[in-house]
């Protein structure tokens, strides 16, 4: 088989990396790919943006592709997935109404609502006059959303009146037209990543993701610092709780409506200290940097499962098979990230890491010929380990091995977890 991975980041970068890990798999071509996915086995980058959808069209074309997997969430809420099924070729990845889900959080709440999934008390508003009202009402700590995609940057947790009306002027300034204002839930966020045919649900490991910049969970959002699977807050019961009150209801209610999902069904969590959950928000493709953290537990072949969603038949695969252990990544990130960073710093020290339980997926670099930033989000080192401390032991050992000028990251990457994992068994 030869398949297009569509994206630049480290989600695609681990994407083509458990492609590769396949021998059905005879070649992978990442549009537009990035330093690190070129040197991916049986792997070529084509400097084609994801939004240039007639460009991959002619590429998937001339290399007779058999399989388009789609990485960010943009090139599918544009379309992407209706124009190459509309050339006759399969892609994994839902059509531009599934895509609504992430692409519209007023849209998403209210399919939440008709099917009844748990979720958090909340408003949307198109005019400034009538949100800044509703936050005065409510008061604070509330959460400001803006309605379409944010690169992981439209949430605002504001813990004043004040702060709630700022972000509002400041995102409206940005151009949404539309933002959700919702109650401000207690709990520890994770997040299910699952597979569906749009008919049948498979939920992977679970997962938790850091977003804020700042250690001890400060800072403003970002895309995500670092992850680790599997979470410990997501105990096996409450796993099924989400499969059978959230996922499942929810490609229900999408297939009510005419929509054939088939891709990543993502939903993003907050549990509270009693065990009870709603979701923040769902996504429609694959988590980044969760996709990092749960395709190294992955033990059964990516591509049939990839295959088996858009040739809908995952009723009949076996069970999802896993390794066992933890993986955890931490982002190293540009200067000034989430804000503005420079590019074009070089990287080094990638050639003296020697360990195989790690592994570093590439998110903002590219070769020209020596290998430098290009992006926010630069590397996610990553590596699997008998349990969550030796995995994040292996991380924080390897990366003051690698540099580039103001490279940063937190080092508090799944520190609230290790007292879980101490006190109960996972499985």
């Amino acid at each position: 088989m030869k398949v297009l991975v569509v994206g630049s980041g480290g989600r695609e970068h681990a994407l083509a990396w458990k492609l590769a890990q396949s021998s059905q798999v005879e070649q992978i071509i990442c549009a537009p790919g990035n330093g690190g996915t070129s040197t991916v086995p049986r792997t070529v980058n084509v400097d084609i943006g994801v939004s240039d959808f007639s460009a991959l069209l002619s590429v998937a074309q001339a290399e007779q592709i058999d399989l388009v997997v789609v990485g960010p969430e943009v090139p599918l809420a544009q379309g992407i997935t209706d124009f190459f099924q509309a050339a006759g070729m399969a892609v994994f990845g839902p059509d531009q109404a599934g895509a609504q889900l992430e692409a519209s959080k007023a849209w998403a709440k209210e399919l939440m609502a008709a099917a009844g999934v748990p979720t958090a008390q909340s408003a949307a508003f198109t005019d400034a006059v009538a949100a800044e009202a509703y936050v005065q009402q409510q008061g604070a700590p509330i959460v400001v959303k803006a309605d379409g995609l944010a690169a992981g940057k439209g949430v605002i947790v504001a813990q004043s009146v004040s702060d709630a009306l700022s972000a509002i002027a400041d995102l409206f300034q940005q151009g949404f037209e539309t933002l959700v204002i919702e109650e401000f839930l207690v709990g520890e966020e994770a997040s299910v990543l699952a597979l569906t045919d749009g008919t049948v649900v498979r939920s992977l490991l679970p997962a938790q993701d850091h977003k804020r910049i700042g250690e001890s969970d400060t800072g403003p959002n970002t895309g995500g610092m670092g992850a680790y699977a599997p979470a410990p807050v997501v105990t096996p019961e409450l796993r099924r709780k989400v499969d059978t009150d959230v996922l499942e209801p929810i490609v229900k209610a999408l297939r009510a409506r005419g929509i054939d999902y088939r891709g990543v069904l993502y939903a993003g969590l907050m549990i509270d200290p009693h065990g009870d959950l709603k979701v923040l928000e769902f996504n429609c493709r694959f988590g980044d940097p969760e996709t990092q953290v749960v395709l190294p537990l992955l033990a059964t072949p990516l591509i049939d499962l990839l295959l088996a969603c858009v040739e809908q038949r995952l009723e009949t695969q076996p069970p999802i098979a896993w390794h066992s252990g933890s993986a955890a990544c931490v982002v190293a990130t540009s200067p000034g990230y989430p804000g503005s960073y420079p590019k074009g710093l070089k990287i080094t020290g990638l050639d003296v890491l020697d360990n195989s339980e790690l592994t570093v997926f590439h998110a903002g670099t590219q070769t020209t010929p020596e290998l430098v930033t290009s992006g926010g989000r630069v590397l996610n080192v990553t590596a699997v380990g008998a349990d969550l401390p030796t995995a994040l032991e292996t991380v924080y050992e390897a990366l003051p091995q690698i540099h580039f000028e103001g490279m940063y990251f937190r080092r508090d990457i799944g520190q609230r977890a290790i007292k879980q994992f101490k006190k109960q068994p996972l499985t």
